[in-house]
């Protein structure tokens, strides 16, 4: 009954239909309990979790396991449209030729009439420019911000709206000033503290991460990409300061800090 979708495909257009066509099986009455229940909602956290297990696939270098994840990837995509496929709202040629008219669209240099001689920089301008023009999505940089997803990491997602003020000049003439708003903001964290209401420390420890995203994105730094290496290197120098320990017949727990610190310099000068 299902021989053809147990053949591997040939080309990427009969790729995509064979597991289109396997997860409508799946979908389908008789299918799978487990795939038939799902919905949008049930399938947020796994379409999250399968982005960010491509970018360390990524991250790592490793084909193989960035061949993996993109499939994965792909079968949320191919999930998604699925579940409104049933609901008989759009389908996934639907999706994906939607994406390829607007890929057109905003590729004028490329597909159009506009010469094909612009830097990067001019390309994101242009494309900024159709999605407000020619698609008619004229809006305030309010409005942009808003729809920047929550669910993205927070300092991402800070970037990106810090990104969105700086467009309309909302912004330092330099890193200066972003370091003075880091300094300013420490302080009000330490006022805060010494005041003792747990809703201000929230709030103002939230205004210093804010202000540390803003010298990150000044200075063309990535801040999640930064804080994860940082996270990293804590991680690889503790390491070393519990592997010490134990030869040294010392639980952690029994060690003074000044001792942990000592092999934490250790660490530090070994390069960790």
């Amino acid at each position: 009954m299902y021989e053809e979708l147990f053949k591997p495909a040939k080309t990427d257009e009969e790729a995509v239909k064979r597991l289109a066509d396997i997860t409508a099986v799946l979908r389908a009455p008789g299918g799978c309990p487990w795939d038939i229940e799902q919905t949008h909602e049930s399938l947020k956290r796994e379409l999250i979790e399968e982005c960010y297990e491509v970018i360390e696939a990524i991250d790592n270098k490793d084909t193989a396991n960035l061949r993996e994840e993109l499939g994965d990837v792909l079968l949320q995509v191919v999930f998604h449209a699925d579940i409104e496929r049933c609901e008989g709202n759009f389908t996934l040629a639907d999706v994906a030729n939607e994406e390829c008219e607007k890929m057109i669209r905003r590729h004028p240099h490329v597909f159009g009439e506009m010469p094909n001689n612009l830097t990067s920089s001019q390309v994101l301008d242009n494309w900024e420019e159709i999605k407000n023009k020619l698609e008619k999505k004229s809006e305030s940089q309010t409005d942009a911000m808003h729809k920047i997803p929550k669910e993205l990491p927070a300092l991402y997602r800070a970037d990106k709206i810090q990104a969105k003020a700086k467009k309309v000049g909302f912004d330092w003439p330099d890193v200066s000033g972003a370091f003075e708003k880091v300094a300013e903001e420490s302080k009000e964290v330490q006022d805060a503290v010494a005041g003792g209401n747990r809703e201000d420390i929230e709030k103002e420890v939230g205004d210093l991460l804010f202000a540390a995203v803003n010298v990150a994105r000044m200075l063309d730094i990535d801040p999640e990409i930064a804080l994860n290496k940082t996270s990293d290197k804590f991680m690889s120098r503790f390491a070393y300061v519990e592997s010490k320990a134990k030869e040294m017949g010392r639980k952690l727990p029994e060690m003074t800090l000044e001792e942990m610190d000592k092999l934490w310099e250790e660490a530090k000068s070994l390069g960790l």
